[in-house]
């Protein structure tokens, strides 16, 4: 049996370094995904190892079963049903695994979600053999939740494994796990998340985990749901960025100019309630959803100069907004911002040919462009038969 699951990435809509300091925020997960297949061997086949193929990177990591019971036997499990932090103890003897096989310097990064799949693999299924293989549509390191979506779909996968969820074998297509299911998903995937990013919000595995949209604030999460289709191009800058020299940027203007940045935060948090409420307001016809892309437009404009405000452009970015304004198009940084990724909102009634205008001068820049739907399914599970 082989299991496949799916994951979405993430996008910040309005609010982000806002959010830090009190303002709401929303984000919406994109129609572009991390795909994980999980194929247990049969019983009778002598095949003792766990293996792990990254297959946009050309990597394989595979270990023999017995070689990983040695190592972390000591950790208990599995516990499928009871998601766990992975303690600094165990993350050591995860490492020490890892650090039998040799990465590539430039690959080193990879290390901490490699830990991440090891803690979720053992924890979720404990001690068995399996293939494990990774592609993704989503950029690395651009700010559209690439690590999220990954242990989403690591999650996915073994819990599907597991004898925790119910899950229908038989049905065929994607299929959506159930809310208790879900819930159990996030939990696990918010434990890998950890794994990589040490302390992170929650937000980006929620998304993944269900899809659709979520407003924030203050460590508090409502999902909501848009009731209009959304296509957005996405610049991604390849310019890689600092988000805690950034954040904390953001933080030093706030102590130099306190009135004004609380300006800016409350002018932020208006912003994304209102961006909520137009995303949420039923659209009957092409009149109406013309008309909530157009006040869309405008609240992405009003965000951008606000982020513009806190310090967080950058000359890449300013060169997608140059270029995007040309033809008429809004657009504004997603995530942490000094370069990663731009968003731009392609109207429903675009024509294609300006949306190929403006791919080809954004790509002559040496950026890369993908288009995606916002706000649709979370993770999803798929079953096939063994080859």
């Amino acid at each position: 049996m082989e299991v496949k699951a799916r994951a979405p990435g993430k996008i910040i809509l309005s609010g982000e370094h806002a959010v830090v300091h009190g303002s709401t925020a929303v984000a919406a997960s994109i129609g572009l995904c991390t795909y994980v297949s999980l194929q247990v061997p049969p019983s009778n086949e002598n095949d003792d190892r766990l293996t792990l193929q990254l297959k946009d990177m050309a990597l394989e990591f595979s270990w023999p079963i017995g070689r990983i019971k040695e190592a972390l036997s000591s950790l208990g499990g599995p516990f499928p049903s009871t998601p766990t932090s992975c303690s600094a103890e165990s993350f050591k003897l995860i490492l020490a695994l890892i650090e039998e096989k040799t990465i590539l310097e430039a690959k080193i990064s990879l290390a901490s979600g490699v830990s991440a799949f090891l803690w979720l693999y053992t924890s979720i299924l404990g001690f068995k053999p399996a293939t494990v293989v990774v592609t993704s549509d989503l950029p690395l390191g651009s700010g559209l939740g690439s690590s999220a979506a990954l242990c989403v779909a690591f999650s996915a996968a073994l819990l599907a494994c597991s004898d925790t969820v119910n899950i229908d074998m038989k049905q065929e297509g994607w299929l959506v796990f159930g809310e208790s299911e879900l819930e159990l998903l996030n939990k696990w995937a918010f434990e890998g998340e950890k794994i990589i990013h040490g302390k992170p919000s929650g937000i980006d595995n929620t998304v993944s985990t269900y899809g659709n949209m979520i407003k924030f604030r203050s460590g508090n999460l409502t999902r909501i749901k848009s009731s209009m289709p959304l296509k957005m191009l996405i610049t991604n800058t390849k310019v890689g960025r600092n988000t805690k020299a950034l954040v904390a940027g953001v933080s030093e203007r706030t102590l130099r100019n306190p009135d004004a940045m609380s300006s800016v935060f409350n002018a932020v948090d208006s912003i994304s309630k209102e961006l909520a409420n137009v995303i949420q307001t039923p659209a009957s016809d092409d009149l109406s959803i013309t008309a909530k892309e157009e006040k869309l437009e405008e609240l992405m404009e009003m965000n951008q100069g606000l982020l513009q405000c806190m310090g967080v452009s950058h000359a890449s970015i300013e060169t997608v907004l140059r270029t995007t304004l040309k033809y008429k198009l809004a657009s504004k940084l997603t995530g942490a911002g000094g370069g990663g990724c731009v968003l731009t909102l392609l109207p429903t009634l675009l024509s294609g040919t300006i949306v190929d205008k403006v791919i080809a001068e954004l790509e002559s820049c040496g950026f890369q462009c993908l288009i995606a739907g916002i706000g649709g399914n979370g993770a999803e599970i798929c079953f096939s038969a063994s080859s």
